[in-house]
C-alpha cells in the first residue's frame, strides 16, 4: 500500500526527488548517456532499442524537431559502431495532428534506418491510438518490410482480430516483427482486459499464434510466469535464438531474471529511453510495478 501510495504521488512531487526513484530505468537526459549505457549493456551480452522519450506533441513544429532527433541519433549510434534499433511513439511525431504529415516524419526515420540497415518499431499507443498506429505501420511495412515492426498490447480486447491483421501482411518476402507486451495505458474494462489471469492467458495465446504462423517476436515482460511459459513454447516449437524471437525488457527492471534468460541462451534486448521528458514514463513505470518503489529506495540506501 504505501508502494503504490508513493507511485501515485510521484507527479506532484519536485522532480529532483521523482528523479531519484526514475534514474534506475532511464539511462540520461542526454545521447551520451544513452550511448554510455548502451556500451555497458554490449559488455554483458545485451543488445538494445534506443527511444527518445516524448508522446502526445502539440504542434507539427514540435514533430519535426523529434524528427530531427531521430536522423541524428541513427548518426550518432551509427558512428558508435553500436548494433542497435530504435523506438518510436507516433503521437510524438504528430499522430493526433496529422496522420499524413505523421506517416512521412516517421517515413524520414525509417529510410535513413534502412539505408544503415537497421530497424525502427513504432511503439503502440493508448487505445486511441491503435487503429491509426496500425495503418502506419501497414504502409511503411509496404515500403520497409525489413527495417519496421509493430507492438501488440495483450491487453486489449481487440487483439485476436488485429494479430489476424498483421498475419495478414506476413509472407517470406514482407516478414512481420512484433513486439509482444501487456500493455500499460489505463483502459476502460469495454476495452482491456483487467483480470491478470486473463491477460496472461491472452499473452501466451498471442505468442503461440505468431509462433505458429512463424512471425518474430519480441517477448516483452517482466513477469517470471510468462517468461517460463514463453521458454516452454519455444521450445515446443524448436526456435532458434534471434532468429525468430528476443526477449525484451525495460532498462532497470527485474535484472535478476534478465541475466537469467541471458545465461540460459536467448538474446535479450534492452528498451533504453533517455530524454527530459522522462517523467510521465517514469510515473506509468512506477504505477504498473509499485514494488519497483522497495527495490528503488534500497538501491538509493546502498549507493549512500
Amino acid at each position: 500500500m504505501i508502494n503504490k501510495i508513493i507511485a501515485s504521488s510521484l507527479p506532484y512531487l519536485p522532480k529532483k526527488f521523482v528523479w531519484l526513484f526514475s534514474r534506475r530505468y532511464i539511462a540520461g537526459e542526454t545521447i551520451d548517456d544513452a550511448v554510455r549505457v548502451t556500451r555497458d549493456l554490449a559488455g554483458k551480452g545485451m543488445v538494445a532499442t534506443i527511444d527518445h522519450l516524448g508522446e502526445y506533441v502539440a504542434d507539427i513544429k514540435e514533430a519535426k524537431a523529434v524528427q530531427q532527433i531521430y536522423l541524428e541519433m541513427i548518426d550518432r549510434f551509427e558512428s558508435e559502431k553500436l548494433s542497435v534499433t530504435y523506438s518510436l511513439k507516433p503521437s510524438n511525431f504528430g499522430l493526433l495532428i496529422d496522420f499524413e504529415t505523421c506517416f512521412e516524419l516517421v517515413r524520414s526515420v525509417v529510410e535513413k534506418a534502412n539505408r544503415h540497415h537497421s530497424f525502427v518499431r513504432i511503439d503502440m499507443e493508448d487505445s486511441s491510438c491503435v487503429d491509426a498506429e496500425l495503418e502506419l505501420y501497414r504502409r511503411l511495412h509496404k515500403i520497409y518490410p525489413l527495417n519496421v515492426g509493430i507492438v501488440i498490447q495483450a491487453y486489449l480486447k481487440r487483439t485476436p482480430t488485429d494479430i489476424q491483421f498483421l498475419a495478414e501482411l506476413h509472407s517470406p518476402s514482407t516478414p512481420v516483427n512484433v513486439r509482444l507486451c501487456k500493455g500499460i495505458y489505463v483502459e476502460p474494462p469495454e476495452i482491456a482486459i483487467q483480470d491478470r489471469k486473463a491477460i496472461n492467458k491472452q499473452f501466451i495465446e498471442t505468442l503461440e499464434f505468431f509462433f505458429d504462423k512463424g512471425i518474430y517476436v519480441g517477448i516483452a515482460t517482466h513477469d517470471r510466469a510468462l517468461t517460463d511459459m514463453a521458454r516452454q513454447l519455444i521450445n515446443k516449437y524448436s526456435l532458434t535464438t534471434s532468429a525468430d524471437y528476443e526477449f525484451q525488457m525495460l532498462y532497470g527492471v527485474t535484472p535478476e531474471l534478465c541475466s537469467e534468460i541471458i545465461a540460459a541462451g536467448h538474446q535479450m534486448r534492452v528498451y533504453v529511453p533517455y530524454g527530459k521528458k522522462w517523467l510521465g514514463y517514469s510515473s506509468r513505470r512506477l504505477k504498473e510495478n509499485p514494488k519497483m518503489v522497495f527495490y528503488i529506495i534500497k538501491a538509493l540506501f546502498k549507493r549512500g
